[in-house]
Formats: C-alpha cells, structure tokens, sequence
C-alpha cells in the first residue's frame, strides 16, 4: 500500500501540472470562408455594416459554423462573386495557416441570377430556354476548368487545411405562388434541372481535388420557394433578396455544413 506521503507526492504533482502556464488549451482553428451571396447570407435581410456590397451577414452559416466550433473566422464572401472575383479579391485570405476553408461559387458564372430574370416573365416576353441552354453550356463547357483552378489553388496555399466546398439547392417545388413572376411548371423543372447539373460539376471537381462536397438538395426539398415552411425566398423586395436563402435556409445550410467542417 502506498504510503501517505507518497499519495499526497502525488497529488501535488498533479495540481502543479492543471495549473502550470506552460500547458495551453488547444488553438482555436483559423477558419476562412469563400464564396458568393450564398455564403455571404444574402436573403437573410442582415448584414454587417463594413460589409458594404458583400452583404455578409452573422446569419449566413459561415458565421454560424464558426461559432458552434469555437473558430477563428476570417469572412471574406461576397455577393455577386464569380470563380474569378474569389481568386482575385478573396483567394489571399487563404494560407497555409487555415486550417477549415469553405468554398461556394459557380452560380454567377452561370449567371444564374439573369436566367432567373428571364425565366420569371411572362413566356410571351422571355426566352426562358434560350437562357437555360446557355447556363447549362457555362456549366458544362467552362466552369469544371474554372473550378478546377480556383481548388488547385486552395490546395497549394493550404495544403493541411480541410476543405468543404458547398452546392447549391433547387429553388422550386413545382409551385409558383408570387405575383408579379409567371415560372411554367416546365421551366421551374429546367431550372431545378440546371441546379442539380452545376451541383454535379462542382462536386466532381471538389472530388478531383480530394475536397468535401455537401449537397443540400435533399435537405432543401419540400422547403423551396413557395415551400412549408419556405427556406428560399420566392420574389422579394428588395429584388436583391429574392431567390436565396433566408434565416431559416442558412441555418439549414450551417446544419450541413458544420458535420463537413467536424
């Protein structure tokens, strides 16, 4: 049996070992996230005041994510970026320091807000199909190399970083509730069609780089515009917000996300 001296030995080393300065909680991860106003949180009306035209928002899932993990954000999203605009203007944030990044972007090569523009009129002023074949020609033809690059270059700036790159989800459910657009059941199928092809290029190319792809297609069903409850917003004012995400759909994003981020 062990003497008490010895016991008491012990457990002095011990509380001298919980409180020595030279033992550290682990750092909290650097966290960079990327993308377009999906991931910037526009749709969810609330925005950071130095954010200016990016309109990133405490309640896009970055944001969220961050918090729930304990990371070190650094948020540089923003509306309207293209594959080009993220390696132009966001691409820097990113070193061999990060140790989570999250990617979302293709949409806005696609220029998917402008088939949208179009499809919404009434079929005797747009031209829907034309619109659509375009956007599936970008999607198909231009974009994997795109992507291609942009994720080559994530991987070379931080090659230990995990890397969770994040699609897109269909926007209809068959239903068009809102005044003022006219979507014909065929073009909200087109529509949702296109979505699910660029998620298949954007998941391919993540794949090729050894990324993580989440989907949040399935999830989003039954959710769309015009859903119960709707996680999309359906033609909003301003027009900006329409067609994305709202608190509820970025929280259901964070939801995804962070599984991919753990």
């Amino acid at each position: 049996m062990k003497s008490i001296a010895s016991l008491l030995s012990a457990a002095a080393l011990g509380a001298a070992m919980l409180l020595s300065p030279g033992i550290a909680q682990a750092a909290a991860p650097n966290y960079v996230a990327l993308g377009d106003s999906y991931a910037s949180g526009v749709g969810t009306r609330s925005y950071i005041a130095d954010s200016g035209s990016c309109q990133r928002s405490t309640k896009a899932y970055p944001y969220i994510d961050a918090a729930r993990i304990g990371a070190d954000l650094t948020f540089v999203a923003c509306s309207g970026a293209r594959v080009a605009d993220v390696t132009a203007n966001q691409l820097s944030s990113v070193t061999a320091s990060a140790n989570l990044v999250s990617v979302q972007v293709g949409g806005n090569d696609a220029g998917f807000s402008s088939v949208i523009t179009e499809c919404a009129k009434p079929s005797w002023l747009a031209d829907c199909t034309a619109a659509v074949n375009n956007a599936q020609s970008i999607i198909n033809n231009t974009l994997p190399g795109r992507l291609n690059g942009l994720y080559g270059s994530i991987k070379t700036k931080a090659p230990s970083a995990r890397v969770v790159v994040v699609g897109y989800p269909r926007l209809f459910n068959g239903t068009d509730c809102n005044a003022g657009t006219f979507f014909s059941p065929t073009e909200m199928t087109r529509l949702n069609q296109t979505a699910d092809l660029l998620n298949s290029k954007v998941a391919a190319s993540a794949s090729a780089a050894g990324f993580t792809f989440v989907n949040p297609t399935s999830v989003f069903i039954g959710h769309a515009v015009c859903g119960s409850p709707e996680w999309i917003n359906g033609l909003s004012n301003p027009v900006s917000e329409s067609y994305h995400p709202n608190v509820t759909g970025q929280t259901a994003y964070a939801n995804l996300v962070d599984d991919a981020l753990a």
